[in-house]
């Protein structure tokens, strides 16, 4: 059959967990059902994840069903997948011929047996599946006239005071979500009752989606968040968000009420991680509950209104392999890069704002060994490293007196007393790269770091010029040398034009010549035309030449596979 096809088909999404998986099995034949008779792939991915949202709650309400937040959104985003597969596999419509990513699953987390898994999850309840009958087909939101989707707005707005006013906050808080649905549809329709104002079941449902999204959790983002082919999402003020998709950045119909109302979902955000955002700090580094990193400034620094910046967490296990089929890599690249990992060589990974030098990061670090303990330093913590002995520390901002900072170049202090093999920098941004050199070239082999910078040559100088701003005098030959004796490799990764994500170089500091850092390519990528669907086209081309770090290589036992690739 088709449906058990899709859920064949359909990978389980990582940090998901058996739980979620089992409750998936149990609802996706009765989500299916709200969706029978409809094109699937007509709905937008931000329409199909209201609906699917308003589909679990309708189901698991009152079910006792032990689902969190996080977890709804992961069940949400995989019933979502399930579904598109099923379509798919209906009307034979791969989903390369619809511009969108079908669920590979071979780019999935790892199994329940990794580390990473979490498998001692309680058992769930059975769900019982109700009869068609129970729950009416959901009509697309999109679809609705934007007089209908504007009647709803306009009722949540009469109706939330109220509603907030009948509610016991610190019990609902403790509630699962399904129940706590119930309990404020209930109070909601005695609210619209008492107003005279006249919603149909649908538009109840919806009105509760909207009240709960609010409650919970970051309001009209939520389908957003839910959306696995959304990168990153950009609220710039309350009336426009754009989002990131394929590499493209496209607008969406999603608005606030008002900047009070971004700004409610900005205080939400930091203070679950114990930050804050205020006239006082205006601006501020934030991450969501699933790793996703935010960055938030508000007025009066953004003139607009708030803008909120999200770069998502990524539901998916990216390695060199699968950056190798997707062409961000080439396969020679991948092996260059898995070596160099493995033979602890140091790897700066260079790139601009949204490159994927995080992701790249990620990739790479999952060739260390689980025997390494590795220490984690970064300002917002968001990678996601696989390894049993993982230390994960991230900075600390001052306090309402100004007091209480705690610095990556603390952090970096700190990690040195604390027997780590490797240390990773999310990112080096200022005078920690003095701390960060000054380890590597102290027996701490295999160390990782991010920068910004838009060549490899860049990379080394915004390096000699951070040590500079650690306020140590030093020539500038002395800094040069520790630069060079530090990093062995630089990997150089570009967003390009056509939105795709590839490596262009990978260089090799080979030493010092007189004042001058030596350095060799190994790999860059040349650019060769564009096809006639606007990607570039272009070869991973090797440079030949016998990598300074071979006898390295052979140390580990990977000098043939090394010169094999070259």
């Amino acid at each position: 059959m088709a449906a058990d096809g899709a859920r064949e088909r359909a990978a389980p999404i990582p940090g998901g967990s058996e739980l979620i998986a089992r409750i998936a099995e149990e609802l996706y034949p009765v989500v299916e059902r709200f969706f029978a008779g409809r094109d699937i792939l007509s709905l937008s991915r931000q329409s199909l994840a209201i609906e699917v949202g308003q589909a679990v709650t309708t189901v698991i309400d009152g079910r006792q069903v032990p689902l969190n937040l996080l977890e709804r959104r992961n069940l949400i985003t995989l019933l979502m997948s399930h579904l598109i597969s099923g379509a798919e596999a209906k009307a034979g419509t791969p989903a390369s011929e619809r511009g969108d990513k079908a669920p590979n699953p071979s780019d999935a987390a790892p199994s329940p047996d990794s580390p990473s898994s979490t498998s001692a999850e309680p058992a769930a309840a059975p769900v019982p599946s109700p009869t068609p009958s129970v729950v009416p087909t959901p009509k697309p939101a999109e679809r609705r006239s934007p007089a209908v989707r504007g009647h709803i707005e306009v009722a949540k707005d009469q109706i939330q005071a109220l509603v907030v006013e009948r509610i016991d906050l610190a019990a609902a808080v403790k509630l699962e979500r399904g129940e706590l649905a119930r309990q404020i549809g209930q109070i909601a329709q005695e609210v619209l009752a008492e107003q005279k104002i006249r919603l149909n079941q649908r538009e109840q449902r919806d009105l509760t989606e909207l009240l709960l999204d609010d409650m919970l959790g970051l309001g009209p983002l939520e389908p957003l968040l839910a959306d696995e082919t959304v990168t990153d999402i950009m609220v710039n003020g309350p009336n426009q968000v754009y989002v990131e998709r394929g590499g493209k950045l496209v607008v969406t119909n999603v608005k606030f009420r008002n900047n009070q109302h971004v700004m409610n979902v900005a205080t939400r955000i930091v203070s679950q991680v114990g930050r804050r955002v205020d006239e006082s700090v205006p601006l501020c580094d934030a991450r969501l509950m699933d790793g996703s990193r935010v960055n938030i400034i508000i007025p009066p620094l953004a003139i607009d209104g708030p803008s909120i910046s999200i770069r998502k967490f990524s539901k998916k296990g990216i390695t060199l392999d699968v950056m190798a089929r997707q062409r961000n890599i080439s396969e020679n690249l991948a092996t260059v890069l898995k070596i160099a990992s493995r033979s602890k060589l140091n790897i700066l990974i260079s790139g601009g704002t949204g490159s994927g030098k995080t992701t790249l990061l990620n990739a790479m670090s999952q060739m260390i060994d689980n025997g390494d303990r590795i220490v984690t330093i970064e300002d917002a913590a968001e990678l996601q490293l696989q390894q049993p002995h993982v230390v994960r520390l991230e900075t600390r901002p001052a306090n309402l007196e100004g007091e209480g900072e705690i610095t990556m170049r603390d952090l970096v202090k700190n990690a040195l007393r604390m027997r780590p093999d490797r240390i990773i920098l999310g990112e080096v941004r200022g005078s920690e790269a003095v701390d960060m050199l000054q380890a590597m070239n102290t027996g701490h082999e295999g160390s990782m770091s991010t920068i910004h910078a838009n060549r490899p040559r860049e990379a080394l100088t915004r390096l000699e010029n951070m040590v500079g701003m650690a306020g140590i005098n030093l020539p500038a030959k002395a800094v040069r040398t520790q630069v060079a004796a530090a990093i062995d490799i630089i990997v150089q990764i570009s967003r390009m034009r056509d939105g795709m994500r590839r490596v262009t170089h990978v260089i090799e500091v080979v030493g010092m010549e007189g004042d001058v850092i030596i350095t060799q390519d190994l790999f860059t990528y040349e650019f060769e035309g564009e096809d006639a669907d606007g990607k570039l086209r272009g070869t991973f081309k090797s440079s030949g030449l016998r990598p300074h770090f071979t006898p390295k290589a052979a140390y580990f036992g990977l000098d043939r596979a090394l010169l094999e690739v070259i």
